[in-house]
Order: C-alpha cells, then sequence, then structure tokens
C-alpha cells in the first residue's frame, strides 16, 4: 500500500523535485560600446583603469588594466579591493563571454563564466588560456578563478573549461581552493602590478 502511495504521488508531481538544468549564455565585451571608465591614472599615476561592462542580464563585468595586464571580476565584487588576478606575462581579454547559467524554473542564476584570454611569450609567441571564474551573486559576493585551461592546440578545451565549471565553480571557496590548470597554462595569480 505504502509503495502504491509513493508512486501516486510521483506521478501527482509531489516526487523530488527534478535537478536544475544547466546551460550556456554568452555576451559580447565591446569596450567602446559595453564598458564605462569608473576610474583612471592620473597624469603621474603610472598607466592604469578601471571599468564596468555590461554583462549577462545585470550581472557586471569589472576589468582592471594595468601595465598591460587585465584583471577581471565577474558579477557582483565584495565590499572594498578585490584581487587583481592576472597572468605574470602581458595579456588581453577576449571579446566573447560564456556563462554557465543554472536553471531552476522561472530562476537562471549564472554560476561561472569562462572567457578567453591571450598571453604573451617569449619571442613573440602567444597562448590562448580560457579562464575559468565563479560569478559573484548579489548577496554572497564572492568571485573568483576557478581554473585555467590551455587552449593552444587543443580541441578540446572548451569542453574541459565547461566541465571544469559545472564541477568546481559552485563550491569554489575563493581565498582557499587552489584553482587547477588543465594543459600547461602561463604563470597566473593575485599580482601586486600597475598601481604605484
Amino acid at each position: 500500500m505504502r509503495n502504491t502511495l509513493i508512486g501516486l504521488a510521483i506521478l501527482a508531481g509531489f516526487g523530488p523535485a527534478a535537478a536544475a538544468e544547466v546551460s550556456s549564455a554568452y555576451t559580447e565585451l565591446d569596450f567602446g560600446r559595453d564598458c564605462a571608465v569608473v576610474a583612471a591614472a592620473g597624469p603621474d599615476d603610472g598607466d592604469w583603469q578601471d571599468l564596468v561592462c555590461s554583462g549577462w542580464r545585470g550581472y557586471p563585468v569589472l576589468l582592471s588594466i594595468a601595465d598591460l595586464r587585465s584583471s577581471a571580476f565577474y558579477g557582483f565584487p565584495p565590499a572594498g579591493d578585490r584581487p587583481f588576478e592576472t597572468f605574470a606575462a602581458f595579456n588581453d581579454v577576449g571579446p566573447r563571454i560564456e556563462w554557465r547559467v543554472e536553471i531552476e524554473g522561472d530562476r537562471s542564476t549564472p554560476f561561472a563564466t569562462i572567457h578567453r584570454w591571450t598571453v604573451g611569450g617569449a619571442e613573440g609567441q602567444r597562448t590562448d588560456v580560457l579562464v575559468v571564474a565563479k560569478v559573484g551573486q548579489l548577496a554572497a559576493r564572492q568571485g573568483c578563478t576557478v581554473g585555467l585551461v590551455t587552449a593552444s592546440g587543443n580541441p578540446r578545451a572548451n569542453d574541459a573549461a565547461r566541465k571544469l565549471a559545472d564541477d568546481r565553480a559552485r563550491q569554489f571557496n575563493c581565498g582557499t581552493d587552489k584553482p587547477v590548470e588543465i594543459g600547461r597554462p602561463p604563470s597566473f595569480g593575485g599580482a601586486g602590478i600597475g598601481r604605484n
């Protein structure tokens, strides 16, 4: 009798909730169109600037550029200073951001981004790297780099980056957990570059 009642409850829609669906959404990053400069170096203050750019459905992208290196934060940042995470070598962020979005009913929440960066190397050599980042939510305001996937010479880089985002970003503890490296990405981390 009990099994019959459980079966009827599931058929009637009273069973366990279905797992959330995960999909990708894409935004373009056009500095002239999508970004506003919110702070910049003065005449004798080096060469840096901070920008706020439109992201996905109200989630901003915050870029800091200093000494030909970029740092990006996706979503809502913590109060005060956020870390300047970048590669040791000169680098550029790409024009397209993939957002990994969890969908539950009518609610869609981006939890990770995948963003292609180009990093300089010796003798003009350049390496493409997919930077997987945790998106800062309005309440928690915790976002950071979850992992790096070398994209140059890796035809499966996008799949690896999506798996990394889906498996680790939601539970990743910024400041405690160490980012995962897939392939041989250039040196990356918190850097005290630029603002002297």
